[in-house]
């Protein structure tokens, strides 16, 4: 695990964990490493909730079948993301597919290990717990949020509600994001063509500036005003 422990710090499973109570706690946690082909799934829509993934190397997306048979992009995760472990903790099947996006490497860890304290009741195994607890609740949020912008009227209603977020998380006008277009059409439940399109209007509009996964926001109060059509 050497050559992980630095990006396993970076992660909200172990976040505030220094090398060595890391180290001791991986011993404990007995984690599994993977690897995956690109495409070969990871975990299938309807099986049980299982252990749960920090990427390695290598990314995964995770989807929904619509009822038409479309794909929804539900998330895509690169080194350090985390997964599973809202579906761990829960009774139901998962309603999500996971697959490698690319070729990838993931660490597994039981969902029943992260829950039991060490013999020793160590201070590193509660504070995994309360980086577990956030991270749920984290994911609640954004998902709260992805409703919100699906429910939005219109395409450039939902295209200006995404890049203003993700500006503010990026902390600047100029970004890139994590999806690819096609990626960015499933997150957004559009056709790939209409979303190329609707951002080319954009442009001309002078509301943005794109070029493949980077944008530059150019006028703000429109942006925010487009929100709410």
């Amino acid at each position: 695990m050497d050559d992980y422990t630095a990006l396993l710090q970076t992660t909200t499973l172990f976040s505030g964990l220094d090398g060595p109570e890391l180290e001791a706690l991986l011993r404990c946690l007995a984690p599994v490493r993977r690897s995956f082909g690109r495409g070969e799934s990871l975990l299938r829509a309807g099986e049980p909730g299982g252990p749960v993934g920090v990427v390695l190397a290598g990314s995964i997306e995770a989807y929904r079948a619509a009822p038409d048979g479309a794909r929804v992009l539900m998330a895509q995760m690169g080194p350090g993301g985390v997964f599973g472990d809202v579906l761990g903790g829960s009774s139901l099947t998962s309603p999500v597919t996971v697959t490698a996006a690319a070729p990838c490497t993931v660490l597994f860890f039981s969902y029943q290990r992260l829950l039991a304290q060490c013999g020793q009741g160590c201070p590193a195994h509660a504070r995994l717990l309360q980086n577990l607890v956030r991270t749920v609740s984290d994911k609640y949020f954004a998902l709260a949020h992805r409703i919100e912008l699906l429910m939005l009227k219109s395409l450039r209603a939902k295209i200006c509600a995404y890049l203003l977020a993700e500006a503010a998380r990026a902390g600047a006008d100029t970004f890139t994001i994590r999806y690819t277009r096609a990626q960015l059409s499933e997150y957004l439940g559009c056709d790939r063509s209409a979303l190329s399109r609707e951002l080319s209007r954009m442009q001309a509009d002078g509301l943005i500036a794109t070029y493949k996964s980077s944008f530059k926001l150019l006028d703000l109060p429109a942006l925010r005003q487009l929100c709410h059509t």
